[in-house]
């Protein structure tokens, strides 16, 4: 452990602890993209959180009890990944977190599940001072908007942009976080949760995820493609295996025949009469 990091945890404590005193772990607090609730912070938010962060408690499904407490941040860094886009197109960013906890027989079992990946999904606990509809640029928080999250209109995802950001509390480990990708990491310094390590296994990945969206679009056309591809984004490479399973059988069933791939070049028309296109 490098001599900075020590003197960064123990700037947070009473007194200087040592290195097989504490167990530290990374931890993907939130990012830029379009999560489950159809929200998604802006990157000024990122920056604001990151600062907000530091020092802030982890515990246990939001619940403020001192006993729950478990972990403190002592180091934070908004980390970019120029290969990966947002649902809305943008670069994909990520607030991530260095956590420690001090090793004792009581948290034995917490540290061994973390390890297992057992204990790996998180949540935020922030105050939000205003919320645009990517619609409208409507501000929720003030008036109100017809747009309805989820839904599309004329093509368009509509959700909520989180900016304003006030105050943060805590960070929990929960069940079913709202962003797919808040979770403890592996390393640090690597912002992708896939856990793929070559760029053959990437293509891979990649690559299955487009089969995916064009077997949903023949279940259910471009909004069931779109909405696929927000709701696999924490799957691992075998869950989404499962996936496209799930739907060939299911087009197999309704059509009483063998599920296809369309080439790349003949493109499906969408309902509006615009050419559907894989990204």
């Amino acid at each position: 452990m490098q001599k900075s990091v020590l003197e960064k945890i123990n700037r947070f404590t009473r007194r200087d602890f040592t290195e097989d005193e504490l167990y530290i772990f990374s931890v993907v607090l939130c990012d830029n993209d379009v999560d489950r609730d159809y929200e998604c912070f802006t990157d000024k938010s990122l920056e604001k959180l990151s600062e907000l962060f530091m020092g802030k408690t982890g515990i246990f499904d939001h619940n403020p009890s001192a006993s729950g407490q478990n972990a403190r941040i002592f180091d934070t860094e908004i980390e970019e990944d120029l290969s990966r886009v947002t649902v809305y197109g943008g670069v994909y960013r990520c607030l991530k977190a260095k956590a420690y906890m001090v090793r004792t027989d009581e948290n034995r079992d917490l540290i061994s599940e973390i390890d297992a990946g057992i204990k790996k999904e998180v949540s935020i606990s922030c105050r939000v001072g205003k919320r645009t509809c990517s619609i409208c640029g409507c501000d929720r928080e003030k008036t109100g908007c017809v747009h309805q999250k989820g839904k599309f209109y004329d093509g368009k995802l509509c959700y909520d942009m989180l900016s304003d950001i006030t105050d943060a509390y805590e960070w929990s480990f929960v069940a079913v976080p709202a962003q797919v990708n808040a979770g403890v990491t592996k390393k640090f310094s690597d912002c992708r949760t896939t856990g793929f390590t070559s760029d053959r296994d990437a293509g891979a990945e990649r690559e299955l995820r487009r089969e995916i969206k064009r077997l949903a679009y023949f279940t259910g056309g471009k909004t069931a493609s779109d909405a696929v591809e927000i709701s696999s984004r924490g799957m691992n490479f075998g869950e989404l295996v499962n996936l496209r399973k799930s739907y060939e059988k299911l087009i197999r069933k309704s059509s009483g025949v063998r599920a296809e791939l369309m080439p790349v070049e003949d493109k499906p028309e969408d309902s509006d009469g615009s050419a559907f296109s894989m990204k």
